[in-house]
């Protein structure tokens, strides 16, 4: 009679009909094709892109770097809200990382306007390590909450109510937000500043959902950092509360995370993890990891792929990642 318990056992018994079995280059690539195109379609599919109409209502100069307020369409009827921050001392063009916030305060909280000791400013930690940055607020944080979630105070979140909906629609939050990102990374490209060979991309919990998905699509992101994200569908988002903007229905009939992390290879990926991350345990990022990197090996791109474990709880880490991303952008 235990919940859990029937849903681990379906878990099994799932088949996953794309999982990774090639074992020829050719076939890695093949399979690559196909579930590309299935992982598209069960978030929903995209849009066709609209102009991007791209405004900067605001630019600051900061210590060490500029920070301008930029606003563009992503969708019919949906526009972007983020920063585009620039080092000072930047050699243009050079690389560009887009960088999306976890729930809580939202963008602010990791450009140095807002408190959010998890999110540690993490976009503001690219700008002084030499990267341009695309800071953009995801659907449902932030400046773009419904008006229920601003009264109810500056971390509340409106996931749930946008969530349901994009469910309703026979579409996916996650699907929202990754054509976003993908939007974001045809902004980068109109910025003179921005190398297009030198694209990112950066987050932290719902942050790193958005960047997992996003470079498993979008092969334009050269480089991906996931923290505290990438695990296994069995042992977090099946096996633990999750806001309900993580849920793909249908995705265990194909795949399972560590095949998707397949579609970045031979791309570059960065995954990191806290031992006491309660909500996407370190013991299956640690296993999802060692399937994933077999992918990595049969292209031939083992130096491509890379984990860091680090001792603490669900927050952006940041060491190893930087390293990693000077050396692949």
């Amino acid at each position: 009679m235990d919940s859990l318990e029937y849903s681990l056992f379906r878990y099994e018994r799932s088949g996953r009909k794309l999982a990774f079995r090639a074992g020829t280059l050719e076939e890695a690539r093949a399979w690559q094709v196909k579930l590309r195109r299935k992982l598209r379609e069960l978030l929903g599919g995209f849009p066709r892109r609209v102009p991007l109409e791209p405004e900067v209502s605001e630019s600051v100069e900061l210590d060490g770097y500029t920070r301008e307020t930029v606003l563009f369409q992503s969708r019919e009827g949906l526009t972007v809200f983020s920063y585009f921050l620039v080092p000072k001392e930047f050699k243009a063009p050079g690389p560009a990382v887009v960088c999306l916030p976890g729930h809580g305060q939202g963008v602010d909280a990791i450009v140095g306007m807002a408190e959010e000791p998890y999110q540690a400013n993490f976009a503001l930690q690219c700008v002084r390590e030499g990267f341009a940055a695309l800071a953009i607020e995801q659907l449902g944080f932030g400046h773009r909450r419904d008006e229920r979630a601003r009264k109810e105070g500056p971390g509340r979140t409106s996931c749930q109510p946008a969530a349901g909906a994009a469910l309703l629609l026979g579409e996916t939050m996650i699907g929202w937000r990754v054509w976003d990102a993908m939007r974001g990374v045809d902004y980068l490209l109109t910025r003179p500043e921005v190398d297009p060979r030198r694209i990112g991309m950066m987050g932290i919990s719902g942050g790193g959902t958005t960047t997992f998905f996003t470079a498993a699509l979008d092969r334009r992101v050269k480089a991906a950092v996931v923290s505290g994200y990438f695990n296994t569908f069995r042992d977090s988002i099946l096996s633990i509360s999750h806001c309900m903007d993580n849920y793909i229905p249908g995705i265990l009939k194909y795949a399972e995370m560590y095949d998707i992390a397949g579609l970045i290879a031979p791309r570059a990926l960065f995954v990191e993890s806290g031992t006491k991350d309660s909500i996407f345990p370190v013991e299956a990022t640690e296993f999802a990891f060692q399937r994933a990197r077999r992918i990595w090996e049969l292209f031939g791109a083992e130096d491509m792929l890379e984990m860091e474990v680090f001792e603490g709880e669900h927050q952006f880490w940041g060491k190893g990642a930087f390293r990693f991303l000077k050396r692949v952008l």
